[in-house]
């Protein structure tokens, strides 16, 4: 079988994500994550906590973001050369979730401190994403599977 017809193969897998969109993703939310340091706007970052549920809960390709990149961006790409197994990048919108919770909590009810703070994880883990492609979510996801086999 030939390297793209592995490749197509690969992509059609059940579940499988395209690595570019959750980077997409990660992307999105760092901007949306600085915004939110930047103004304080605990209403942003509420509605930033809701893209991480749904992320969580229906998965990375059907989040917000998600549905963006396959109606926008995605048909402006080409193929699809990699994809993977869509449970890492699923617990790392979990991992979001906790943090932007948290620093839901700290901006509504205080303190300031701890929503800057949980805010500024959520970010800082966004951005290694979108930047440099390494998602911490995910490779937190790897070892504690190794873990507990």
């Amino acid at each position: 079988m030939s390297t793209q017809a592995t490749q197509r193969a690969a992509s059609r897998r059940i579940g499988a994500v395209d690595v570019r969109g959750p980077r997409f993703g990660a992307a999105v939310t760092s901007v949306v994550l600085a915004v939110v340091l930047i103004t304080g706007s605990a209403w942003l970052l509420a509605a930033q906590t809701l893209v991480f549920a749904l992320g969580a809960a229906l998965g990375v390709a059907r989040s917000p973001y998600g549905r963006l990149f396959q109606a926008v961006v995605r048909p402006r790409l080409g193929p699809v050369e990699r994809t993977e197994d869509p449970a890492p990048p699923r617990f790392a919108q979990t991992v979001g979730l906790v943090f932007a919770a948290i620093g839901l909590v700290g901006y509504v009810a205080g303190p300031l401190w701890l929503g800057m703070a949980a805010t500024g994880l959520a970010l800082a883990a966004a951005f290694l994403n979108a930047a440099f492609g390494y998602c911490l979510g995910c490779e937190t996801y790897v070892l504690l599977l190794r873990a507990t086999r």
